[in-house]
């Protein structure tokens, strides 16, 4: 073994070790066999599919997926800054993606075919530092049979989810470590202004039962009956109404904040060639089309697909998301988030 692939074996490993419950996608590798070792912060059943997707486009380059939520993977690159052990990272948040390349950690490369994409999509910087793939947007899941049982209305709003009749019968994603709840709190923001949106919040908290580390959680306690309202997503709220789950989607009356997943190749990368690969493929019409499948909305809006109980009034109920803004005061509202409600966070695995 050269020191060059024992050097990627043992960064392979290290990344491994950190990610419990990760996915790691492996082929066989050969020793002509390029390899690339990816952070991603999706779902791990969407993740799955892209991989075997990519497989088979190019089996001859082998990828080391690490996946973890928003928040954890942000943190493990934040603590590798001036180390980095991935080559790219994939499905992130671009409000995530916009902190780390003010500091200088993606390597500049404009993927083939980015032309094509909506403009909100494509970084200003030429050459692109990073690229837009879809996003997703707000929502809350609203168990029906448990609502009935205990006399619970349906939400039509934010403002109606601080109506006392709902105390510890909501949760949420902890945006401290969910893109989707970020969103949420981001949307807030912007849509209320600062002060108002802390005071927002301060009186949901006394409603909130638990803040969870994902973003999908809240709507599968709903669907679940575990709880009555997921404040979650709707792709989520839809797939499982659609095997049976007895939930409405709500698409609040005020607006829906919503996030651009984003990739990127990390400077210090030493498989330069293999990650410029994977970017262009990330915006391939190919699995743009995959995207559409499951997101709220793709780079290329014309590839949105309809699905079954997604709310119609999800992509015009989104706010203009300033991604920009929010990226730059993002650990402010982390940190100020945490000193008020922190306490009601479910313990972290």
């Amino acid at each position: 073994m050269t020191m060059k692939q024992s050097s990627k074996l043992t960064r392979a490993f290290k990344a491994f070790c950190f990610a419990a419950g990760s996915l790691a996608v492996l082929q066989p590798a050969t020793a002509e066999a390029g390899e690339l070792t990816i952070y991603a912060a999706i779902d791990g059943d969407k993740l799955s599919a892209i991989s075997d997707l990519f497989s088979i486009k190019h089996p001859d380059i082998k990828i080391n997926w690490m996946r973890d939520s928003t928040g954890i993977v942000h943190a493990r690159m934040m603590a590798e800054k001036d180390n980095p052990r991935a080559d790219a990272v994939f499905g992130m948040a671009a409000t995530s993606m916009l902190t780390m390349d003010a500091l200088g950690m993606f390597l500049p490369y404009t993927p083939a075919g980015v032309e094509r994409l909506d403009s909100r999509y494509r970084d200003k910087q030429e050459p692109n530092h990073w690229v837009g793939l879809w996003g997703w947007a707000g929502a809350i899941c609203f168990n029906t049979i448990e609502g009935e049982k205990l006399g619970l209305p349906a939400p039509k709003s934010w403002a109606d989810l601080l109506d006392p009749v709902y105390q510890g019968h909501i949760t949420m994603p902890n945006p401290a470590s969910s893109g989707t709840g970020f969103l949420d709190v981001s949307a807030w923001i912007q849509m209320m202004g600062e002060e108002a949106a802390w005071d927002y919040m301060d009186k949901l908290h006394s409603n909130i039962a638990s803040y969870t580390h994902s973003g999908s959680k809240p709507c599968k306690q709903a669907a679940a009956g575990e709880y009555t309202v997921g404040v979650s997503w709707p792709y989520r709220g839809a797939s499982l109404k659609a095997k049976g789950a007895p939930i409405d989607i709500i698409v609040p009356s005020e607006g829906i904040g919503w996030e651009m997943q984003a990739a990127a190749i990390m400077d210090g990368t030493d498989n330069l060639e293999d990650a410029q690969t994977f970017l262009d493929w990330a915006i391939s019409d190919e699995i743009l089309e995959f995207y559409s499948e499951t997101a709220s909305v793709v780079a290329r809006p014309e590839l949105i697909k309809t699905r079954p109980f997604f709310p119609d009034e999800v992509v015009s109920s989104m706010i203009d998301n300033d991604f920009a803004a929010m990226a730059l005061k993002k650990d402010a509202i982390i940190a100020e988030w945490r000193s008020r409600y922190e306490s009601k966070s479910e313990p972290k695995k």
